[in-house]
């Protein structure tokens, strides 16, 4: 049997990090060694690292009484807030009898995944079982890699809401790419668990979309942990949030812009800066470093960045018209877009964004709801799919992000619907590794192949089957979810309220009413 955890994985989280007892900072989960290549950060290769603190990068200049400290430099990829986050205990385990859709090739009928050190070891009609494996027979069962949302509000706007939760949009001007998602993010929200349960093991937390220019994105692994930075995937790139159309338009129509115009020359001035910005910067880095640097803008040196191909573009964007304008703005200040999401018309050019290799983080069925959705279709993943571009079945909402399977399954049926050809295997790719390429992480998760982190769901039956259900999740090799045992269902401090203590029960012959948490103190 596989060691168990303790009954509310809170408090393994607070435990293991008082048993490390260490001055610094501490690993949030139960530790384990980090999977090889964790610690990097995928991206190009002209891509230079912040200095650390003793490097000659970060001494003061000869000559000088005191160079720049570390805070007065804006080099490339920095990572000023790095992850903590450490995989749970893992133990080999076999999954067999199974039906496996890998994401990467036909689905394998009663089949067979190993899951060994956090990692997918082997995957195929059959398996070597290690000794010492945890062996669970999946008969009429499916395996899937993990679910990917790569447009996911959680942790920015938590549930239970209302406006003290309510920290996604930065309202207060038109451009603020100087904001980061993961500083609101709160890792208490009661909806994490939840994607969790839906099968979901890895999400994009995205600024909303009332600005031009939103801020940063943040890659999350779903999994319990007392700050943001135990659940930040390690290496993964930041995004940029950009928004066209009318919520900039609703928001900022007493200030401006006001008009789509306005947008653009919102984008176009915003752009001409950062270009102007990144210029001075590479030329201080790339020189002596001598005297004072430029100085340092926030909002800035995350264009910069994006401008450097260093993070990755996403663009909340309806219609078809602004798709294309934004793909022109792209070319004249040369960057790339990684996905356009919603793109409610996204069907009328799906030519342009398989040119560019754009993919489309789309709904399965919304549409309607305000002018620039109006003209929606039920088939437009199935077509963009059958265009050559990378359709993406993504959320956008905290419900939807639950059951993103049976969304998939709602556009997998539209499209057969519309004749377009299209199959189980193209459709779990809609949640897996298609959002996994747009985060730049598909080397690494979103189908089941040997050597990728072992981030997998087992479901009921059918996942394309409104009946089925994530029955185990596992993200990391370590089993997180179980819906068969509650000792393995995540429940974040602020369901738990107040708990007896574990012996108050004792001699009653009954359990605690919910498990403890952080040691059962409020």
């Amino acid at each position: 049997m596989p060691p168990r955890p303790p009954r509310c994985l809170t408090a393994a989280v607070v435990l293991a990090a008082l048993a490390a007892g260490a001055a610094g900072p501490a690993p949030a989960q139960t530790p384990s060694a980090p999977a090889p290549g964790q610690g990097t950060t995928p991206g190009p290769t002209s891509a230079q690292p912040a200095p650390q603190p003793g490097s000659a990068a970060a001494s003061p200049a000869q000559g000088s009484a005191r160079g720049p400290g570390r805070g007065a430099l804006s080099s490339p990829n920095a990572d000023p807030f790095p992850s903590t986050y450490r995989p749970f205990t893992s133990v080999p385990t076999v999954i067999r009898n199974v039906t496996v859709m890998t994401a990467a090739g036909p689905t394998i009928r009663n089949g067979a995944v190993l899951l060994r050190d956090g990692r997918i070891a082997a995957v195929g009609a059959s398996v070597d079982v290690p000794a010492g494996a945890t062996v669970i027979d999946g008969q009429g069962k499916y395996v899937t890699p993990g679910i990917v949302d790569d447009h996911s509000h959680l942790g920015v706007y938590a549930a239970p809401g209302g406006d003290a939760l309510s920290d996604g949009n930065e309202a207060t001007n038109p451009v603020t790419s100087y904001v980061w998602a993961e500083h609101s993010v709160w890792p208490q929200d009661p909806q994490f668990p939840r994607n969790l349960a839906g099968g979901v093991t890895t999400l994009q937390v995205l600024p909303g979309s009332a600005n031009l220019i939103g801020g940063r994105s943040v890659v999350l692994k779903v999994v319990p942990s007392r700050t943001v930075q135990g659940m930040k995937f390690p290496g993964a790139r930041y995004g940029l949030k950009m928004a066209c159309g009318e919520n900039p338009k609703r928001v900022y129509a007493n200030r401006g812009p006001s008009t789509r115009m306005g947008n653009m020359a919102g984008y176009r001035t915003a752009w001409i800066n950062a270009e102007a910005y990144r210029r001075r910067w590479d030329a201080f880095l790339a020189g002596n470093r001598q005297g004072d640097p430029p100085a340092r803008d926030l909002g800035n040196e995350t264009l910069a960045d994006v401008l450097r191909g260093n993070i990755l573009v996403h663009n909340h964007c309806y219609r078809a018209d602004e798709m294309a304008q934004m793909l022109d703005l792209a070319r004249e200040f040369g960057y790339r877009i990684r996905s356009f999401h919603h793109g409610v018309e996204a069907y009328k050019i799906a030519d342009l964004m398989a040119r560019d290799s754009v993919s489309g983080s789309l709904w399965a069925d919304w549409g309607g709801f305000k002018m620039e959705a109006l003209d929606g279709i039920r088939a437009n993943i199935a077509l963009v799919h059958a265009a050559g571009a990378r359709a993406i079945v993504h959320s956008d909402d905290p419900s939807g992000s639950q059951r993103l399977n049976q969304e998939a399954a709602k556009a997998l049926a539209a499209g057969r619907a519309a004749g377009v050809a299209v199959s189980e295997d193209d459709a779990i790719r809609w949640l897996t590794i298609n959002p996994a390429w747009a985060l730049g992480l598909d080397d690494r998760i979103g189908s089941l192949e040997p050597g990728k982190n072992a981030d997998v769901v087992l479901w009921s039956g059918n996942p394309f089957s409104v009946y089925s259900r994530a029955e185990k999740v596992w993200v990391d090799g370590a089993l997180l979810y179980d819906r068969l045992d509650p000792n393995r269902q995540w429940r974040t401090d602020f369901e738990l309220g107040y708990v007896p203590a574990p012996n108050a029960a004792a001699g009653t012959g009954q359990r605690p009413a919910v498990p403890a948490g952080n040691g059962g103190t409020r």
